[in-house]
């Protein structure tokens, strides 16, 4: 039986289970997808262990995403220009990492929203991780023009420093960077469930411009309800979440899998359940 799990401190929020279970289910794998809470001081015993546990390797979320890229014995083009690791594989002894945030992202929005990298500025909110891997898969899809906004204008500074031609913005400047934008993507925690919301005003943008949230929970934030009030394209995070997952099922359990409205379902049945016993 070959097996993989999802790898955090903590790590029962996890969603990751219940899609690898969905395609191990429909592809008829005789497969196992878990949950490991690690904690940080045991993650390299824990990752060098792979083998002698029977995994193949595993996805990596918070907060190991540093550490995975460190311990990785080769990664791909996007770990290496990212600075962190989310899928991590056993081949030929070696410990390989990917990651696969970047893709999932521009998976969901050329799924949702075609055509919505054909034109103006894109504006990323946040600075942190998920920013990083945003600004640069924005880049290797040929944006000129990347304004990154953050509350702390210096971790903003920082990124757009390493990832030219990306300028920076202060929180308090958000409508002069959103001024004639077409791409628009929350990448902060701002709107999330428990948060606070993301004050913006979205007046500023390019009549055609598509509007992403990478949260989805709720998976209607309030951007994104502003957004299709205003006639704009509007994508949720959920997507993403399920495209990224693919690239990591195929390179340990040897099938590609595709993202479907039933996938899509499932883990929405899931977040409710989760929910209504919360």
């Amino acid at each position: 039986m070959k097996r993989a799990c999802v790898i955090g401190w903590p790590i029962s929020h996890s969603l990751s289970p219940v899609i690898h279970g969905f395609w191990l289910r429909e592809h008829g794998i005789a497969g196992e997808y878990g949950k490991a809470a690690v904690e940080p001081k045991d993650f390299a015993d824990f990752v060098r262990g792979f083998a002698a546990a029977g995994l193949a390797g595993g996805n990596v979320t918070v907060p190991h995403k540093l550490e995975a890229f460190r311990l990785a014995d080769m990664r791909d083009a996007a770990a290496e220009a990212i600075g962190a690791v989310n899928t991590l594989w056993l081949d030929g002894g070696k410990l390989h990492g990917a990651n696969t945030d970047a893709f999932g992202f521009l998976a969901n929005l050329d799924e949702q929203a075609p055509d919505w990298d054909k034109s103006g500025a894109a504006v990323v909110i946040g600075a942190g991780g998920a920013a990083r891997a945003i600004v640069w898969a924005l880049i290797e899809r040929g944006f000129a023009e990347i304004r990154i906004v953050n509350r702390t204008k210096a971790t903003a500074d920082a990124l757009a420093a390493e990832f030219p031609p990306a300028t920076s913005f202060a929180l308090n400047d958000l409508p002069a960077a959103l001024d004639g934008a077409h791409f628009i993507v929350n990448t902060s925690t701002l709107g999330m469930k428990g948060q606070p919301p993301l004050d913006i005003d979205l007046s500023p943008v390019a009549a055609n411009a598509t509007v992403n949230d990478i949260v989805y929970t709720p998976l209607e934030t309030p951007l994104l309800a502003q957004a299709r009030a205003r006639g704009l394209h509007a994508v949720d995070g959920l997507g993403m979440l399920l495209h990224q997952a693919a690239p990591g099922f195929e390179l340990w359990f040897g099938v590609r899998p595709r993202v479907t409205p039933e996938l899509r379902a499932a883990v929405l049945d899931a977040i409710a359940a989760r929910e209504a016993s919360a």
